[in-house]
């Protein structure tokens, strides 16, 4: 089987456009968007495999022409919709994978599939996610500029996947991203006699968990382990759990929750997904970091010798 690199785009905020329009408006506008998308991709020489409510599946022979038409797809539509009331606002957000994959009955299955879906959901808005293989089988001369966001745990596969962003505003300074990021997944598991610990703070609440301690969950709800205040949050909004020497983040909420690190600007988004915590940084509740009433939550970790006290 020849490999070809598979692309999953999906429209964002959807719901909020049915409470404002109305179903049958709703309905109309998401699927004008989402033919769209496929006459875009067609264009770019890809194969769209269906449409699936207000997302696209299309499969592309070429990688570069893959990567060009999301880019493509992201452009013209952050123009398209800069002036729509934020309520009717539907944003982009895309995985793109490479690999072997079967086509059968008009439909096709494989582990890029998988991945291009897994990465469309871990996606932000106005986001592309790619994995490795997209990047290296991109042309020595590309001028396509990527961002490598490490390692990241996607849920039902047993290894982590090396997660790049591509960086398709032509705003952004290209230099930034000549060199990939350093978010690489911790290696090596603590000593059994160490405890690992993870600190969070929020506002004036400063509070360190020992893996010990954990599963807990961040929330609402009074009963939650480290409770954040805010409408946004979810009684039970995220978990954090501690597994074979790594620190897990799970969105189990109604609105999402979005993760960057301090050594790194690219924003993990998550939607009843996880991701590794890695280094230290920040978490937002409930909305994107560019709310800037969103409840954020600091985290870090202890040093090399796992010692950290609760302030």
């Amino acid at each position: 089987m020849a490999e070809v690199t598979v692309v999953f785009a999906d429209l964002t905020g959807s719901t909020g456009v049915f409470e404002s329009l109305g179903n049958a408006k709703a309905t109309q506008a998401i699927t004008r968007l989402t033919q769209w998308i496929g006459k875009v991709c067609q264009a770019y020489r890809g194969h769209v495999v269906k449409y699936l409510g207000d997302g696209v599946l299309v499969v592309f022979p070429d990688n570069a022409d893959a990567v060009d038409a999301v880019t493509e797809l992201q452009r013209v539509h952050r123009e398209r919709i800069r002036n729509w009331p934020e309520q009717l606002k539907m944003r982009l957000q895309t995985g793109v994978a490479r690999g072997e994959i079967v086509e059968q009955d008009g439909d096709c299955f494989g582990d890029a599939v998988n991945l291009a879906s897994r990465l469309s959901d871990l996606s932000g808005p106005d986001q592309i996610l790619a994995t490795d293989a997209v990047i290296r089988h991109l042309p020595s001369d590309t001028l396509v500029r990527s961002r490598s966001l490490g390692a990241l745990e996607i849920r039902g596969r047993t290894e982590a996947c090396l997660v790049h962003r591509i960086e398709w505003q032509a705003e952004v300074m290209s230099e930034s991203f000549t060199v990939p990021a350093s978010l690489t997944v911790p290696s090596a598991t603590p000593p059994a006699a160490a405890l690992a610990l993870i600190e969070l703070c929020w506002l004036d609440i400063n509070t360190a968990f020992a893996s010990t301690e954990l599963p807990i969950f961040l929330g609402r709800d009074q009963d939650a382990h480290f409770v954040v205040q805010d409408p946004r949050v979810s009684r039970r909004h995220a978990r954090i759990e501690y597994r074979a020497g790594k620190f897990f983040l799970e969105d189990v909420s109604s609105y999402g929750t979005w993760v960057r690190f301090s050594d790194n600007a690219a924003v993990v988004a998550l939607r009843r997904q996880e991701c590794v915590l890695l280094l230290e940084g920040e978490i937002a509740l409930g909305a994107p970091f560019e709310d800037f009433t969103v409840p954020t939550v600091s985290f870090k970790f202890a040093d090399g010798k796992m010692h950290l006290q609760k302030k």
